[in-house]
């Protein structure tokens, strides 16, 4: 334990310049985000509330970019580290981590930096911004359980605040889901800080209730192998949210959406199998098939 606390603080630093709120990052973490806002910066423009990529870019594969997917692709290679966010034990403020990413976090940042750019500029404190407006209920910190801990809470909150839309897909392949999130308080002992805090654990179990009931729409795994064609709501550099049947669960897995040269759906994720954020060679139908407690996908698309 001394040993962490001890390499916690070397790699990072706690920084007020973010209005008064305490900001824990590294100057390799900030470096990382200007030079990737300047690189976004000469991509392209916003066109009648869409932006549109410079010159028709395309990557290398030859796929067709959104403004998530180039820097998404951007971030490729970088290591995968799960839990990056548990730094800073009780004392909940904005962790910044650009050197290692787990899946959520990929997501969590390449929609930072895609806000940022959307609206003109190349700023750290605009990034860190757009970031606690996407991490945190309603944009707002205020304690370890204002976090979006569940995905739905990621999607619930930033379509509030309009940053977000999640895609319907059509009626004949949609399934049902009637979100019941009650995971964390059902395993507290899976969450360092809700083993030995009764309340935060207290509060943890009101946000869930308060965050079920809703029911959503997945498309089932059987039809993720599907045509591009059937799969037309889905875009390139959409976020999508892998559902799980895991009891008090909703989400067990994000990343955003390629369409490959193969004609099929890929998974660009930061992934605990390759170690890294990596654009999976399998398709994404192959990817699932492989874990038996996925259920679907739902579709998530920055605004």
């Amino acid at each position: 334990m001394r040993l962490l606390i001890v390499l916690c603080f070397s790699l990072f630093s706690i920084d007020f310049a973010f209005g008064e709120e305490p900001v824990t990052y590294s100057r390799e973490d900030s470096l990382r985000v200007v030079a990737l806002l300047e690189k976004g910066a000469k991509t392209g423009k916003m066109e009648g509330g869409q932006w549109s990529m410079a010159n028709g870019q395309r990557s290398a594969d030859g796929e067709s970019q959104s403004l998530t997917l180039f820097y998404a692709r951007q971030l490729m290679g970088l290591p995968y580290v799960g839990h990056t966010l548990e730094v800073n034990g009780k004392a909940e403020h904005l962790a910044i981590n650009l050197q290692s990413l787990d899946c959520t976090t990929l997501v969590e940042n390449v929609c930072a930096l895609s806000l940022t750019t959307m609206h003109g500029s190349k700023s750290w404190k605009d990034f860190l911004f757009w970031l606690r407006t996407l991490r945190y209920q309603d944009g707002k910190i205020d304690g370890y359980s204002s976090r979006n801990h569940y995905f739905s809470q990621w999607i619930q909150s930033g379509t509030r605040q309009g940053l977000l839309c999640e895609i319907k897909p059509d009626e004949s392949i949609a399934v049902p889901m009637k979100l019941t999130l009650n995971y964390m308080s059902s395993h507290p002992n899976s969450y360092p800080l809700l083993k030995t805090d009764m309340d935060e654990r207290r509060l943890i179990a009101i946000m869930e209730k308060r965050a079920s009931g809703a029911t959503v729409a997945y498309i089932p795994k059987e039809r993720v192998g599907d045509s591009r064609e059937v799969l037309g709501c889905i875009h390139d550099g959409d976020i999508l949210a892998i559902t799980t049947n895991k009891a008090g669960l909703d989400v067990s897995h994000v990343g955003f959406a390629v369409w490959g040269e193969d004609g099929k759906l890929h998974l660009l994720n930061a992934s605990s199998i390759h170690k890294k954020v990596v654009l999976e060679p399998m398709s994404l139908y192959e990817y699932m098939q492989k874990h038996s407690s996925q259920t679907g996908i739902r579709v998530i698309r920055l605004r």
